[in-house]
């Protein structure tokens, strides 16, 4: 087995250009998922991929319909290797917009390498991470010897909340059967961090809408004496959090899993410390429960954000309107033992308690997800954090991550797969931003890491 490891290692120093070549292709497809203009070059994506996976000889390769309306999921498998185990990989090719447009140094779908850096959108997040999957995978079965089965599911709604792809996963769930699922999703805490995320927050979406006046009126002839929906909506949502930064729904902690002493350790030892928050950021000073470290804050601890506000007039110039409608989206990020659906029933409370009768409300929810929590006792665990180790030369961190990612829960709740959760983007990638980019040196020392988890796996 060390032998085919090193073939496969060598295979992949020597084929490095043409991964690269590759990722540039795939990256010049502008696969934005949240529009429908955009949706041929969704599926142009796809058949990318199922191309792909063709060229390198995986076989029954389907670009599998999610619905009428929504992004296919792309399907594969090698299954030549009975007795070994089956590892599915997991990714997505779909992508964020590029706005705004003006902030790009180089266009967005128009892959440049300046210095040790790629840029275009979905470099990083994750068509990236996809094709040091697929690098990986390749090295393996160019070694002659490859260690494991493999599997694919490759969506193209990830960005768009994973719309249909719970459907998907259980008309499908014994196609996707498998051991473990690799999902190359969550990315390193720093170019020297390798990391594995084994916890995940999960996500209630809502929309809050406040009502006034049937029309928007004259503010001089009506202000005063109508209540001004934005003022409203705003009053509510400076509310929704006390000053020391806890939120204020009915019973929002009661469910909350409390940090292990073993989990407060490990956070400490995390470089992620009050000043990389900082520096990350731009802020001049950090918020949120003082009890509580920076990267428990995020990782796991439960928050309440604004996303957006919306109300009356907004354009250049000034209109004195007093408007008959607000807006905010709310997202809460959800740790064990919480749920969307109580988190929305909270929210309905506080709605019911605090809104004033000047006003009417609305409440609907857009998305939810839930949490997930690894066993890192697992063999999938063991198998990355030995690949990374052996690359990195150091333990990888152990972090619960505050984002949320639909494939692992969708997996692990309608086909019993369960995810190990890692990836080569750094925090500093710009993600979802203007000049999306990904550090190649990282991204080639991850497809290595990968190719010894094969190997470690298959053992």
């Amino acid at each position: 087995m060390t032998d085919a490891l090193n073939i496969a290692l060598n295979y992949a120093h020597q084929n490095a250009d043409r991964f690269l070549a590759d990722l540039k292709d795939v990256l010049a497809i502008p696969s934005i998922s949240t529009s429908d203009e955009y949706k041929p070059e969704v599926l142009r994506a796809a058949v990318w991929m199922a191309d792909q996976l063709r060229g390198m000889g995986i076989q029954n390769v389907e670009i599998m319909p999610t619905s009428e309306k929504g992004h296919p999921v792309v399907f594969g498998e090698w299954l030549k290797k009975p007795g070994a185990p089956t590892v599915l990989v997991y990714g997505h090719y779909d992508v964020q917009p590029p706005d705004p447009l003006e902030l790009w140094e180089t266009p967005p779908f128009q892959p440049t390498v300046r210095g040790d850096k790629l840029y275009a959108r979905g470099s990083s997040d994750m068509k990236g991470q996809v094709i040091a999957s697929l690098a990986a995978i390749e090295s393996a079965l160019k070694s002659g010897q490859m260690p494991v089965n493999v599997k694919f599911m490759l969506e193209g709604e990830e960005e768009i909340g994973s719309e249909h792809l719970g459907d998907f996963i259980k008309k499908n769930a014994k196609k996707l059967s498998a051991d473990v699922c690799i999902n190359t999703d969550a990315g390193m805490i720093g170019a020297d961090h390798p990391t594995i995320t084994y916890g995940l927050r999960g996500l209630c979406y809502m929309e809050l809408r406040v009502y006034g006046p049937s029309k928007d009126l004259h503010s001089g002839l009506f202000g005063g004496t109508v209540h001004n929906p934005a003022q409203a909506l705003t009053e509510l949502v400076a509310g929704m959090h006390d000053k020391s930064g806890r939120v204020t729904l009915p019973g929002f902690y009661k469910k909350v899993r409390r940090l292990t002493p073993r989990e407060r350790a490990a956070f400490k030892k995390l470089p992620t410390t009050k000043k990389f928050f900082l520096e990350q950021t731009g802020v001049p000073a950090l918020w949120g429960e003082p009890e509580f470290m920076p990267n428990e804050r995020v990782g796991a601890r439960p928050t309440l954000e604004v996303n957006g506000l919306l109300s009356g007039w907004t354009a250049l110039g000034s209109k004195t309107v007093l408007p008959a409608y607000a807006m905010a989206k709310i997202s809460c990020r959800l740790v064990p033992d919480q749920t969307p659906e109580e988190t929305f029933k909270q929210m309905q409370a506080y709605l019911k308690t605090k809104a004033p009768k000047t006003i009417r409300w609305e409440l609907i929810s857009l998305h939810d997800a839930g949490t997930a929590i690894t066993d890192l006792n697992g063999d999938g665990v063991k198998a990355m954090s030995d690949g990374l180790e052996k690359v990195w030369g150091k333990q990888p961190f152990l972090v619960r991550e505050g984002g949320s990612i639909g494939a692992v829960v969708l997996l692990q709740q309608y086909a019993g797969v369960e995810s190990v959760l890692t990836g080569f983007g750094l925090p500093e990638d710009n993600v979802h931003s203007p000049n999306e980019h990904l550090h190649l040196p990282t991204w080639y020392k991850g497809i290595d890491a990968l190719i010894h988890f094969l190997y470690n796996f298959g053992k």
